[in-house]
C-alpha cells in the first residue's frame, strides 16, 4: 500500500497517556497439543493504528481471533477498555470491537445493504426494526466506503475488493471504536489496496478509530502504523516504532531471510523488497 505519486503526509502519535483499550498480557494458545501462541504481551492505546506482522504460521491471524473470542481456550489475560474479555457479552463486546476477517471465505446471500445493516445488530432488540439513528449509520458508513452505488446487488457479484469494502462499511456501521482486521489488502490490485489503505487510514486519523491490522506487508506497517509487533513462531519478537523495524537486522531476525531497503520516494520513510 505505497501512496499515490506526490503524496506525503504527517500525523499526531497518539498520547503514550491515552486510554488502553486492549491489553494482552502472557496469552498462549494451543490446538490439539501444539501451541500456536506463546506467552503474548502488548497493549493498544486509542486513537492507535498498530500493525502485526511476522512470517507465515506465527500466530497473527489465531492472535486476532482470541481478541474477539473465536478462540475461547486461551490462557493468559485479555482486557478490552480495562476489563475482563470473558465478562463481556457478545453484544457489548460488538459495540467495543469489529472484526473484519481475511476475504476470499464464504459470501453470503445478502444484498450489500442487507449486509452492511446488520452490522448495527449491538444495538437492536430481537423484534424491533432499525431506528432512525441505524439507517443513518448505514447510510455514512456506506458513504465512507464508497458502496453506495452499488447497494442492491448481492455480494457475490461484486469484485473482491468492492466487497472487502463492504466488510469494512459493516464493521463502520457497527460503531465500534476499535477495528481489527485480518490481511485487509490480500488479493487485492493495486488500485483496491490504495482504496483500503484510504478507508483505513480516514477511520483512524480523522475519527479517532483504534485499528489493530494484521498483513504480510511490511510497507503497509512503514507507511501507515504507530507501531508494529511483530512475531515470530508464536511470541512477539519485536515490538516498537516501523522507524525501528525497518532495518536489515531487525527484519532478519524476524524473518530469517535477508530484505533490501530503498527510501520511499515521497514518504520519505524505508520500505522494503526481497533480496536478490
Amino acid at each position: 500500500m505505497v501512496p499515490g505519486p506526490g503524496t506525503c503526509y504527517t500525523r499526531s502519535m497518539p498520547s503514550s497517556t491515552a486510554e488502553i483499550v486492549i491489553r494482552v498480557a502472557d496469552l498462549s494458545f494451543g490446538v490439539a497439543g501444539q501451541e500456536i501462541l506463546r506467552g503474548v504481551t502488548f497493549k493498544v492505546r486509542r486513537g492507535e493504528y498498530v500493525v502485526i506482522v511476522g512470517p507465515n504460521g506465527a500466530g497473527k491471524s489465531t492472535l486476532l481471533r482470541c481478541l474477539v473470542r473465536i478462540h475461547r481456550r486461551v490462557t493468559g489475560t485479555i482486557e478490552v477498555h480495562g476489563r475482563s474479555l470473558a465478562d463481556y457479552s457478545q453484544r457489548d463486546l460488538a459495540r467495543r470491537i469489529g472484526y473484519v476477517p481475511q476475504a476470499g471465505g464464504e459470501v453470503f446471500p445478502f444484498t450489500v445493504e442487507q449486509f452492511v445493516t446488520m452490522g448495527r445488530y449491538p444495538y437492536l432488540s430481537p423484534f424491533g426494526s432499525l431506528s432512525a439513528e441505524d439507517r443513518r449509520a448505514v447510510h455514512e458508513a456506506m458513504r465512507q466506503t464508497e458502496t453506495l452505488a452499488f447497494a442492491d446487488r448481492q455480494l457475490d457479484t461484486l469484485s473482491g475488493g468492492e466487497r472487502q469494502q463492504v466488510y469494512i462499511a459493516a464493521a463502520l456501521a457497527q460503531g465500534a471504536d476499535t477495528l481489527l482486521l485480518d490481511e485487509p489488502t490480500t488479493f487485492l490490485d493495486y488500485r483496491h489496496q490504495a482504496d483500503v489503505a484510504r478507508l483505513l487510514r480516514t477511520a483512524n486519523r480523522e475519527q479517532g478509530v483504534t485499528v489493530v491490522a494484521v498483513t504480510h506487508d511490511l510497507n503497509h506497517a512503514a507507511l501507515e502504523a504507530d507501531r508494529v509487533v511483530a512475531l515470530r513462531e508464536g511470541r512477539v519478537i519485536f515490538e516498537g516504532p516501523p522507524a525501528d523495524v525497518m532495518r536489515p537486522e531487525v527484519l532478519e531476525d524476524i524473518y530469517a531471510t535477508q530484505l533490501t531497503l530503498f527510501d520511499h520516494p515521497t514518504a520519505g520513510v524505508p520500505i522494503v523488497v526481497p533480496a536478490v
